[in-house]
């Protein structure tokens, strides 16, 4: 039974939309699916998943529109799923703050991974977020002097966390153990080091194809 969380998956295409709710499902997710924008939104708000996966170019709304009403009225977060790359949407990509950005021809391979890191950092936000609430401490100097360094640390690591669990097959806790082994091995933070393993992946990942 799926119990790792609630997908809202929206791709005009049937064949993305039947091969994701699979790939998905058999990782342990609940998956919901559209293939319209105006379907993608009533579902959001029905059954408010965890995360949103879009399909960017669509007729009537387009993935971008989506997205907006996600992030502005519902606060689900969503990563975008296209066949384009160029530096206008990649751009748009940024301005409204997915969470990741993945490029078609698609891989199940490699979306779970993704998809299981963006997870991760999602729970990271709500454990860093309560934990905040239950017993505030100042911020460490690294934060002090850059704010908006943590969370972006926080989610290197945990997309980090979420590649050594898909190419070892660890569970979260194991995953997270070797990569501290991992920074410890090469004396870097572990932050840095996530980073420097997210940067590896992007080097030998195959060119997009337009």
């Amino acid at each position: 039974m799926a119990d790792k969380g609630k997908i809202l998956v929206v791709d005009d295409d049937r064949l993305v939309v039947v091969t994701l709710t699979y790939g998905l499902s058999q990782a342990g997710y609940e998956v919901i699916a559209a293939d319209n924008g105006d379907d993608a939104l009533e579902m959001a708000h029905a059954r408010r998943p965890a995360l949103a996966l879009l399909d960017i170019r669509m007729e009537g709304k387009s993935g971008f529109d989506v997205a907006a009403v996600l992030r502005e009225q519902y606060q689900i977060p969503f990563m975008f799923l296209s066949a384009f790359s160029d530096d206008d949407t990649v751009r748009k990509v940024k301005a409204l703050g997915a969470m990741s950005y993945l490029v078609k021809p698609l891989d199940i391979k490699k979306i779970v991974p993704a998809v299981d890191a963006a997870f991760s950092s999602l729970n990271a936000r709500r454990a860093a977020a309560f934990a905040s609430r239950a017993r505030p401490e100042p911020p460490s100097a690294a934060e002090a002097a850059h704010p908006a360094a943590a969370p972006a640390a926080t989610a290197a690591i945990a997309m980090a966390v979420g590649v050594l669990m898909h190419r070892y097959s660890l569970a979260r806790g194991p995953a997270l153990d070797r990569l501290r082994r991992m920074a410890q091995a090469h004396s870097q933070p572990l932050d840095e080091h996530a980073q420097r393993i997210l940067e590896a992946i992007e080097l030998l990942s195959p060119p997009s194809r337009h």
